[in-house]
């Protein structure tokens, strides 16, 4: 998942920094296993409210059923994706690039935010942790397609086929580890908006594909830059990111034009008329942001510093986008 780059098949353990205990309770390293499900990480959880703040005037009233549906696709959301990032972590300290990533520059990237790593909890105990909340994902997400006012086929059949692909990031297919990984850091936000929106409206309109695919860009435009910080472990394990495959410039080049296309989708959805004509203006922070992450992140060559900036950009997204949506549904 974005910024949790690891994966891989070697089946050697690296060493680990602290012993783990098996014996301890579950409720006493239960801050172990939010780490593990990084749940410090909401921004994908952050679709919610760009959800919400589409709904027409009239649907934020919202009635029991459409209330039920958002709090079970917002419980299988946590679930999935801590599933998933957990899963991630296993591969990585399986195959040993989360010891070569994160032990190069632990002052910076805390070990901490790696429970395996760091000994407090076994692979056992991250398995067993993985496959509960998968299960639990995908028993929210069925009750949410059961609860929702609304099912059209596009929205149910992206429901389904998000719940199979979120978990195989770095297990099962491996998407992270075939050349899919920065389609799926997108894709995963673009599942969590428009289906769901789908699954409340009955409908997929022009501004919320637009804002689905702005919000998926989010955590694309910080995960490459923990990519790029992590180029040697991911080559050391074959992994094969955008900042592996190509140089140094063609990765800038890269990163560059993603942050471009952000823009240009901003302006376009105006000159369209998909959105208001002050929609670039209401979104201005945004393309503020990017442009400072980029100068610090790949011109001044801060990378880590860049993906905090990329982070916070992507919160300003989802509150320009939520202000905007209240502003253009605001009665005049």
């Amino acid at each position: 998942m974005a910024g949790e780059t690891t994966t891989g098949t070697a089946t050697a353990h690296p060493p680990r920094v602290l012993a783990a205990r098996p014996g301890r309770r579950m409720t006493a390293r239960l801050p172990a296993y939010l780490r593990l499900a990084k749940l410090g990480m909401y921004d994908y959880y952050l679709s919610l409210l760009v959800v919400v703040s589409l709904l027409p005037l009239s649907g934020r009233h919202l009635d029991a059923p459409s209330v039920a549906t958002l709090a079970a696709f917002l419980l299988g959301e946590v679930c999935l994706v801590s599933a998933s990032v957990a899963l991630d972590d296993i591969a990585g300290y399986r195959d040993g690039s989360d010891l070569a990533n994160y032990g190069t520059d632990a002052p910076v990237r805390r070990i901490a935010r790696k429970p395996l790593l760091a000994g407090v909890l076994t692979e056992r105990d991250a398995v067993r942790f993985a496959g509960t909340v998968l299960a639990a994902g995908v028993l929210f997400w069925a009750a949410a397609l059961y609860l929702a006012p609304h099912r059209p086929m596009w929205a149910v059949l992206s429901v389904v086929t998000a719940g199979f692909l979120v978990p195989q990031y770095s297990w099962g297919l491996r998407l992270g580890h075939r050349g899919f990984q920065e389609l799926f850091l997108a894709a995963v936000g673009w599942f969590f908006v428009l289906p769901l929106y789908g699954l409340l409206t009955g409908e997929a309109a022009g501004l919320a594909a637009v804002e689905t695919f702005l919000f998926g860009l989010g955590p694309l435009l910080f995960g490459v830059y923990s990519n790029t910080n992590d180029i040697a472990g991911d080559r050391a394990v074959g992994r094969p990111t955008v900042a592996c495959l190509l140089s140094r410039r063609g990765n800038a080049v890269f990163i560059g034009a993603l942050s471009a296309l952000e823009t240009a989708v901003i302006v376009a959805a105006a000159l369209l008329g998909i959105a208001p004509w002050w929609f670039p203006l209401a979104l201005l922070p945004v393309t503020a942001a990017r442009i400072t992450q980029f100068t610090v992140g790949i011109v001044r060559g801060d990378i880590l510093r860049g993906r905090l900036i990329g982070i916070r950009a992507h919160r300003v997204l989802v509150a320009a986008l939520v202000a905007a949506n209240l502003l253009m549904a605001a009665p005049v």
